[in-house]
């Protein structure tokens, strides 16, 4: 049996994207960075934003901008997504209608901002849904920023729809809902891993994430200039705070942040040792180095090697041998 139906057993199991999630705003910036990821491969997707990219007057050409650059040739990983204006806003239906409408097929996702709390979710995904079955792409997966107080005391209530891939943490709007409460330190390091209010709505939003299978994605890193800036923030979200995933604001930034939420070699090899004595007993309960590991332990250093494989981490070959190995139908 494959190890996946092994460990879960026809649970969910959790869900996996590319740990960075790049924004691009202007046209140069999004061929920009399709090239990239040409260059690189799915190890990152790119976000086309609507909601601050498009110019004041111009959000119908803009829209249509992004349909034609999700249909171009250029699009052929099909990890692209465009994040809509607002549900709130006179811009939100004519985004989906020209985007959805015309690129469903192409879309890796569409981002919702600023949700006041679940109702909000709820009908901008089935207006999203709407345009979606009609282009013939019904399970068209939902990203939402968490950047509000509703949407933050209702987040596992969002976290638990299914069409629902991803949350995001909003920190600057997060902050500025505050009204001067917190300070503008805490929308960048290290306050915002420090500040109570700003660190008590990360963990609960990834809680939310981690209960009901979803990806917890950071919020960015403004210092567009410094990489160690970007690499610290990624590492300190990742292990301390849960995140499997980060926005980007710049292409310096992209393989700081895949770097730092790729896997070890030394935990490949780990995880790699472990499954493999786990496969010849047959899954049951092993010792290695003195410690026992079980199925628990299992599910998690399975996912290990599913990170590094989404990462583009070359693998060594028994790991490899675990990871493609077909499933059974």
């Amino acid at each position: 049996m494959h190890p996946s139906e092994v460990l879960f057993q026809g649970k969910r199991q959790p869900a996996l994207l590319p740990a960075c999630d790049h924004y691009a705003g202007s046209e140069k910036l999004m061929r920009k960075s399709m090239a990239l990821q040409q260059e690189l491969g799915p190890v990152f997707d790119i976000t086309f934003d609507c909601e601050d990219g498009a110019a004041a007057g111009r959000e119908r050409e803009h829209a249509e901008l992004v349909a034609t650059l999700l249909n171009e040739v250029g699009n052929r990983h099909k990890r692209i997504g465009a994040r809509l204006h607002d549900l709130h806003s006179p811009h939100f239906q004519q985004d989906v209608d020209i985007i959805v409408g015309a690129a469903a097929r192409q879309l890796a996702y569409v981002v919702l901002p600023k949700p006041e709390g679940v109702a909000d979710v709820l009908r901008a995904k089935e207006a999203v849904k709407r345009a979606a079955d009609k282009a013939g792409r019904p399970d068209l997966p939902v990203h939402v920023l968490i950047e509000t107080h509703g949407a933050l005391h209702q987040v596992f209530e969002i976290a638990a729809l299914p069409q629902v891939e991803c949350l995001s943490f909003g920190i600057m709007d997060f902050v500025s809902s505050h009204n001067g409460a917190i300070p503008a330190a805490a929308m960048r390091t290290p306050g915002q891993f420090t500040h109570p209010l700003v660190v008590r709505a990360k963990l609960e939003m990834v809680a939310a994430c981690h209960a009901f299978d979803k990806v917890a994605s950071h919020n960015v890193t403004t210092d567009i200039k410094d990489s160690a800036v970007v690499a610290n923030d990624a590492t300190r979200a990742a292990g301390e705070f849960g995140f499997t995933r980060m926005w980007s604001i710049h292409p310096d930034q992209i393989k700081p942040i895949v770097k730092a939420f790729t896997p070890r070699l030394s935990e490949v090899n780990e995880a790699t040792n472990i499954l493999l004595e786990a496969m010849a007993a047959n899954w049951g309960p092993i010792a290695q180095h003195g410690r026992l590991h079980d199925r628990a332990s299992y599910r998690y250093y399975w996912t290990v090697l599913q990170r590094a494989k989404l990462a583009g981490l070359a693998l060594p070959d028994a790991a490899a041998a675990i990871v493609n190995q077909p499933e059974t139908i």
